[in-house]
């Protein structure tokens, strides 16, 4: 079924009932969404970065969601380029979200991200990569609009008559990562515990536990997955996942055992098979993260120095 989805910016009918949102190239922003209809009623997986980009998926959705109006919206983590458009869903509707991922998305609301963009002073590598990575981006006028229904662990309702299942799987990508799997259809919409085509970035992890939420996926012998980014994939794209990050804890390792700084790690593990993979300089963030695995008491670097770091390791490789 994956081979039948092309990888192009729009709406795609998957089957059965679902739809998947895509935005290519998959890159920083540009996240996929998805729609679960019955007859009557629809659930919304995720919105997007802003409300431009929301506004125009609404407006495709707009001939299902005549007919199968949304019933609920669900958030799959509290990163802003999957809950920012929430403030256009209509007035009352129902969001659910990881306890998790609500209050991260209240530590990181749509004033900090702007903040973080336009007005903090991280040298002259972090303008040049904001302009390329998040200029086609808006962030004004966006109100954070929270979920309205938080839990953990697990979650099971039904859209008209169609169970769906909330499955808690972080911290790993993030704090509170949740997949959304639809059983009488064999498909999940999976977040940002995959990024296929691009390079997965660890903000939160342990890395295990990472690992562990890929093999959930796996045992629930899903043949459609919709990832956080990149095109439709299946138990394949799944695998790449794990083995990315299986080589970054490894190779980082290495490194932290022979005293080498995270910086310096960064710039000396070979990505090899994943040099391709876009936005490589998410790295940066991987090994401090993993790092932080290997000294429980390493204090957490601040974000906004690890996006300048990131943009420093992209000027330079």
């Amino acid at each position: 079924m994956t081979g039948r989805v092309a990888y192009e910016r729009g709406l795609h009918e998957i089957g059965d009932g679902l739809y998947a949102y895509l935005q290519p190239d998959g890159g920083w922003g540009w996240s996929n969404a998805g729609l679960i209809t019955v007859d009557g009623a629809s659930l919304l997986v995720d919105t997007l970065f802003d409300l431009r980009l929301t506004a125009a998926m609404l407006e495709t959705m707009a001939p299902l969601l005549a007919t199968s109006p949304l019933s609920a919206a669900f958030n799959t983590h509290g990163n802003g380029d999957h809950c920012f458009g929430n403030q256009l869903l209509p007035a009352g509707l129902p969001i659910h979200a990881t306890r998790a991922a609500t209050a991260a998305m209240q530590e990181a609301p749509p004033s900090s991200v702007h903040r973080l963009l336009n007005e903090m002073d991280l040298g002259p590598e972090f303008a040049a990569f904001a302009r390329e990575r998040f200029g086609a981006f808006s962030f004004e006028g966006i109100e954070l609009r929270p979920p309205t229904s938080t839990f953990d662990g697990r979650l099971e309702l039904t859209v008209g008559d169609r169970a769906v299942e909330f499955l808690e799987v972080g911290p790993a990508h993030t704090p509170g990562d949740a997949i959304a799997h639809v059983p009488d259809a064999a498909t999940i919409f999976s977040g940002d515990i995959l990024f296929i085509g691009g390079t997965p970035i660890v903000w939160s992890g342990p890395v295990s536990n990472w690992l562990e939420a890929c093999e959930h996926i796996l045992r629930l012998r899903a043949r459609t997955i919709i990832p956080g980014h990149g095109p439709v994939t299946d138990a394949g794209g799944v695998r790449d996942v794990q083995r990315y990050l299986t080589y970054v804890r490894a190779e980082s390792r290495l490194r932290f055992d022979a005293g080498l700084d995270a910086d310096a790690a960064a710039d000396d593990i070979d990505l090899r098979e994943f040099a391709a993979l876009g936005d490589p300089e998410r790295i940066v963030v991987n090994v401090e993260t993993v790092y932080r695995e290997f000294d429980p008491l390493r204090p957490p670097a601040p974000v906004p120095e690890l996006f300048a770091r990131m943009a420093r390791w992209a000027a330079r490789h």
